[in-house]
């Protein structure tokens, strides 16, 4: 009959036998041994349902931790074999090239030089690019970037302001600020909560 009650029934069923407990002592002086063996076995069995929470929550924590360690793990597997097909690839062309060949042939595959479709760009210096060549992906304080769009003239300002591709709420300011301000707008500072399995 308990194994099948939540964590909540468990605890409305403790509190309807405590209130038939309290009114038994009351008429009688004492509560009958039916009724403590039932709240006993409810205490049991809200004991085991708890313990169950707890067990499947540090399971489900563990499996957690263990994705993202191999998660990083393949990751960084995945970035080897990508560097050792480039070195690889990298040999044969040297290797074909180094010989004026087009191709090389065995049983089952065929190596063989190709032109990309693309041009491709590589940087062999680059603090000599120019910076019109340059694309910035900057990390500014809401604060400074208003200073700097109320001293540059009007259609400058635009065009900076259609460069803003995202925004993220600066946190640890908002907190600094509602400490001495009292309320940022837009914002409500609250302390949260959560659960410790120990």
């Amino acid at each position: 009959m308990t194994e099948k009650c939540t964590l909540f029934e468990l605890d409305y069923e403790l509190d309807t036998l405590l209130e038939e407990i309290d009114g038994q002592i009351e008429a009688n002086g004492y509560a009958s041994p039916e009724l403590l063996d039932l709240f006993e076995t409810f205490c049991d069995a809200k004991t085991e349902k708890i313990d169950r929470i707890g067990r499947f929550l540090t399971l489900m924590q563990n499996r957690l931790a263990y994705c993202r360690q191999q998660a990083d793990h393949f990751q960084k597997r995945a970035h080897a074999a990508d560097m050792k097909i480039a070195r690889t690839q990298g040999m044969v062309l040297y290797f074909l090239q180094g010989r004026g060949l087009r191709k090389v042939e065995g049983k089952e595959y065929t190596l063989r030089l190709h032109k990309n479709g693309q041009d491709s760009v590589s940087i062999t210096d680059p603090l000599q690019l120019p910076m019109e060549f340059k694309e910035l992906h900057l990390r500014v304080p809401g604060q400074l970037w208003e200073s700097v769009l109320t001293v540059v003239p009007k259609d400058l300002s635009e065009r900076l302001e259609s460069c803003v591709k995202e925004e993220k709420p600066m946190k640890d300011a908002i907190k600094q600020a509602a400490q001495s301000l009292g309320q940022v707008p837009g914002t409500a500072i609250t302390r949260g909560i959560h659960l410790r399995v120990a």
